[in-house]
């Protein structure tokens, strides 16, 4: 155990159980890093704030974790990209005046790892329904990004998503994994895909993206932490995070 760890903060989601885990995977190797966490609601099918964020909830959260005196916190959720990403710059710059604390999410995080990739034309899966993908799909085409392909399980419950496999993300990206997908986005941080990027990226020759591997990413290059869980996660950790917040 470290004596004085540098810490990562992240917010997410109430029912959300696979961003720990990932996230505290992907710090084993570093352990000069330690991951803290907080939560804000989010209940069953329905977002009560569809079109936006429950500010006060979130700014409460990030001033909880704040408390702390982290590196950098992250809002580790997709939603950002669902509701248009002006939403999060929007949160990062509330994050940084009231706490004086690096901030990124994982929305930003992905449009500095495709950029960074030159890739523009990509491929939403997730355990969500269809629907959700083309949301976002919305979402990212404000920023350049359109969507070529997706692949969905039409699950709508937020926990339930946690309970989905490997096999069937695997399945999921070999769906879309076709000419022409420049990389394939696994958008849900409720949905464990992280171990899979290295060798699905072998299998299909397109890098893969997962939502909270991307939010631990930008975390790291907002905090400044030049260290990564390395190449065995996936080509997204050979890239430079700085700038994605």
């Amino acid at each position: 155990m470290p004596e004085a760890p540098r810490l990562l903060a992240s917010i997410l989601p109430s029912a959300n159980t696979v961003v720990e885990r990932t996230t505290q995977a992907l710090l084993r190797d570093l352990p000069g890093v330690m991951p803290i966490f907080t939560r804000v609601a989010k209940r069953g099918a329905v977002d009560p704030f569809p079109d936006s964020y429950d500010w006060d909830a979130m700014m409460q959260a990030a001033e909880l974790l704040a408390d702390a005196k982290p590196d950098a916190i992250i809002w580790s959720a997709s939603k950002g990209a669902v509701i248009g990403l002006e939403h999060d710059r929007a949160l990062v710059r509330r994050v940084r005046d009231a706490t004086g604390l690096p901030c990124t999410t994982s929305g930003l995080a992905l449009l500095r790892a495709l950029e960074l990739l030159g890739a523009t034309r990509v491929a939403l899966i997730g355990p969500h329904t269809a629907e959700y993908n083309r949301r976002a799909a919305r979402g990212l085409a404000a920023e350049g990004v359109e969507m070529v392909a997706e692949a969905s399980l039409g699950i709508t419950d937020n926990l339930a998503f946690a309970s989905v496999g490997y096999g069937a993300v695997a399945a999921l990206a070999r769906q879309v994994a076709r000419p022409g997908v420049q990389a394939i986005i696994l958008w849900n941080t409720n949905c464990a895909g992280a171990p899979l990027a290295a060798a699905l990226e072998a299998e299909t020759g397109i890098p893969l993206l997962d939502a909270t591997a991307l939010g631990v990413w930008g975390g790291l290059g907002a905090a400044g932490i030049p260290e990564t869980p390395g190449r065995g996660w996936g080509r997204l950790f050979t890239l430079p995070a700085k700038g994605s917040g």
